[in-house]
């Protein structure tokens, strides 16, 4: 790897770091994206930012309303149920190309990943809220593990594009739900080992409704 290589343009700096921003709530939905104050705040060029705007709004982080300028892409329940069938229907395909081609190598990924997600939610069940971010993090590198083998880079490119869509709706209500997800993750990682598709299909469909109806049922 050479040092080019290893340091991201200011382009994809900025755009990895307000996308960032748009899912941890620390910019918040409809809020109007205003050039001079994003310039200040993530000192790019305001050419720059309209370049990574453009893209966020392709992705649908972001809504550019013509001469109105960008707005953070707004939430709805509606949008929640809509992001979360779409992550169910990408993820049991991918599961299922993952577990049929998975060797040891992607096993000692998955054990590797769920541990670590499951020392960060021991830490949430102990009253712990000031890792979300770091727990969310584990969670994503668990769910990613688990498909990791599937073979297909677009397939993994696109389920990480609505997985952070469905993360968006996660952290605007600090949804963890407690022993119930650590059981499912336990679950999951259970049926990986056993390569038991209809199991992990079935995990992931409660999982993810699981989670849409605590984040519905705690508005912010």
């Amino acid at each position: 790897m050479t040092i080019s290589s290893a340091i991201p343009s200011i382009g994809t700096y900025t755009y990895e770091t307000i996308r960032t921003d748009i899912i941890f709530g620390r910019l918040e939905p409809d809020e109007k994206l205003k050039l001079d104050t994003l310039k200040e705040r993530y000192h790019a060029s305001v050419s720059t930012l309209r370049e990574v705007l453009s893209r966020l709004a392709s992705d649908g982080f972001v809504v550019a309303e013509g001469q109105r300028g960008f707005f953070v892409a707004p939430m709805s329940p509606e949008d929640l149920r809509e992001i979360a069938d779409l992550r169910i229907l990408l993820e049991c395909h991918a599961l299922k190309l993952s577990f049929e081609a998975g060797d040891t190598d992607w096993e000692g990924k998955v054990v590797a990943a769920h541990h670590k997600l499951s020392r960060m939610e021991q830490r949430m069940l102990a009253g712990d809220t000031s890792i979300r971010e770091e727990w969310k993090r584990y969670d994503w590198e668990f769910h990613q593990a688990l498909i990791l083998a599937c073979g297909s880079a677009e397939l993994l490119k696109v389920h990480g594009t609505v997985f952070d869509k469905y993360l968006r709706y996660q952290m605007r209500t600090l949804t963890f739900r407690g022993n119930a997800a650590a059981i499912e993750h336990r679950a999951f990682l259970d049926a990986a080992l056993a390569r038991d598709v209809e199991k992990a299909q079935t995990i992931l469909r409660v999982h993810i409704r699981g989670g849409v109806e605590h984040s519905l049922e705690n508005p912010t």
